[in-house]
């Protein structure tokens, strides 16, 4: 069957996922290879102190963005999609949209990024001796609720990014257990129900009387749930109306998620790093860690298994500024650099850098960053008198600061939790200049790493790949789907540590944590 004659009989699955600063569309046919893609740019907005996307911001985007995929699939085979076997919807987690009864959302979007719910995330992590970060949904309602905001009494459901997208298209308020386990601590598939009896109780204390079992979006494992595209949510999608109702959409997961498929990282001992605006390590547990940390998130996998996950704020942003400023330079020199060039170039040219980037460190906060105990972010670098400062040390250093907060997290799996691993997989922009940012990750976090060739397709072919278990699951868990249907002949790079480049990094993290109290001195004074 050729794939014209695939995409006319809807032998194909979508993805589509809200980065931060894209939307991406993949399309795979039957055999889950991507066959198609389509993309949107888009930037949050910081406004009264908050980091956001208006809800024009979100429908514009999600149109643009299928019909940049309409597009590509009409340039390839000459058609345009009527169908597809399945689709789901993907973004990045966390975060705060809060509806009334009528569906108005109520104050606007507070995404991941903010840092504004200390105190929320303090108290909740002591009820529970569970750590509630920041960014996760339930710390914005109950910071809200300790703020005393005028939207709380009229909250009559809270959801994330990707539930919202969900509920235009479907109509249905539901969430992967994946997503849902950045909103609220998971057990044996769904809420925790004995964090949920003790959040009421701290509810009603503070006079809110809304019950959190209605607030809260339905919890679904991966496969599960029978939501289809609705005609509203076909035309909302695509107004030239090409796209036909009754599409099956498996549940939205985050981007965690996503990540976790895309890199076959579900089952015990597997791991994977997603980098792009953020970085996030997964590292799907064996048994539960004997403690909690501020640093840590325990979330799960598409079907539930526990997982830890160190989350960064920061990782590619400073960098693709830096690229930004060589374009500029490259302009002026009256030898125009493509972007992609760029990358190439500056990327491997930092591998001719020292181990230890010659006494130079880079911090890439441009938001805060909590991991690294940075309530605001400043971009900053220093580097010691004597030491070599040079373009390739230079680089190498932004290259290692993009992931080096990450290293603080994962030492305390390794070191502490004595947490194993046999497989880490990367994936997301950052490694899609072959062999550097991988090399220097495996020598930062002391172990091989992989990329596959779809590294670069990131979280949109990982949530094409979860609609594809939707509907053709083959009654095979989601281990076994990915395992035997998708990856039992994908091409992979491995890299090992490399036993300079490790001392180096290890180096590179001694001064980097001894300069963390200029960077946290820069953030407050500049904050004031």
């Amino acid at each position: 069957m050729t794939v014209q004659e695939k995409i006319k009989q809807g032998k194909t699955y979508l993805g589509i996922e809200f980065g931060s600063t894209r939307i991406k569309a993949v399309l795979t046919d039957d055999t889950y290879a991507p066959i198609a893609s389509g993309s949107h740019e888009w930037e949050n907005r910081y406004e009264n102190g908050v980091w956001t996307y208006s809800i024009e911001d979100i429908t514009d985007g999600l149109q643009s963005c299928y019909s940049s995929l309409a597009k590509n699939v009409k340039e390839q085979y000459g058609i345009v999609p009527e169908t597809y076997g399945a689709m789901g919807i993907s973004g990045m987690m966390h975060g705060y949209m809060a509806f009334d009864k009528e569906d108005k959302l109520l104050v606007p979007f507070r995404t991941w990024r903010n840092t504004i719910t200390e105190q929320a995330a303090a108290e909740l992590s002591e009820a529970f001796k569970f750590n509630i970060p920041q960014r996760w949904s339930i710390a914005h309602l109950y910071q809200a609720v300790l703020n005393g905001e005028e939207h709380v009494p009229q909250i009559a459901h809270i959801n994330t990014l990707a539930g919202y997208i969900h509920y235009l298209l479907t109509g249905g308020r539901c969430v992967g257990v994946g997503e849902a386990s950045g909103i609220f601590p998971i057990e044996n598939g769904t809420y925790n129900e004995s964090y949920i009896e003790k959040l009421s109780a701290l509810l009603k204390e503070k006079n809110f009387h809304g019950d959190i079992r209605e607030i809260l979006p339905k919890v679904l494992s991966a496969g599960e749930g029978n939501a289809v595209l609705t005609e509203s949510g076909a035309k909302l999608l695509d107004p030239t109306g090409t796209l036909k109702a009754g599409v099956k959409l498996c549940p939205p997961e985050g981007d965690a998620g996503t990540g976790m498929a895309a890199t076959n990282s579900v089952l015990p001992k597997t791991g994977n790093v997603s980098a792009g605006t953020s970085i996030f390590a997964m590292l799907v547990l064996e048994k539960p860690l004997s403690g909690y940390y501020p640093e840590i998130d325990v979330v799960t996998t598409p079907d539930g298994s526990p997982v830890a996950m160190v989350h960064c704020n920061n990782c590619c942003s400073e960098l693709d500024a830096w690229i930004n400023v060589f374009e500029e330079f490259s302009v002026l020199s009256g030898n125009k650099m493509s972007k992609s060039d760029l990358y190439e170039k500056l990327y491997k040219n930092a591998l001719n850098g020292d181990p230890d980037c010659g006494g130079t460190v880079a911090y890439n906060f441009l938001s805060g960053e909590p991991v690294a105990g940075a309530e605001n972010g400043r971009p900053m670098y220093f580097r010691t008198p004597d030491g070599k400062f040079g373009l390739a040390n230079f680089f190498r250093a932004q290259l290692y600061s993009s992931m080096a907060a990450l290293k603080l997290g994962m030492d305390i799996l390794f070191e502490n939790e004595k947490v194993s691993v046999e497989k880490i997989t990367g994936h997301g922009g950052l490694f899609k200049v072959q062999g550097v940012a991988q090399q220097f990750l495996a020598d930062g976090l002391g172990s091989a790493v992989s990329v596959m060739k779809t590294a670069g397709e990131g979280g949109a072919w990982g949530m094409a790949l979860l609609a594809a278990y939707s509907a053709a699951g083959k009654g095979k868990s989601l281990p076994e789907f990915l395992e035997t249907e998708v990856f039992s002949s994908m091409e992979s790079v491995t890299l090992q540590p490399d036993e300079k480049g490790a001392a180096g990094f290890a180096a590179f993290i001694k001064n980097y944590k001894k300069g963390l109290a200029a960077e946290y001195a820069a953030a407050q004074n500049a904050a004031k």
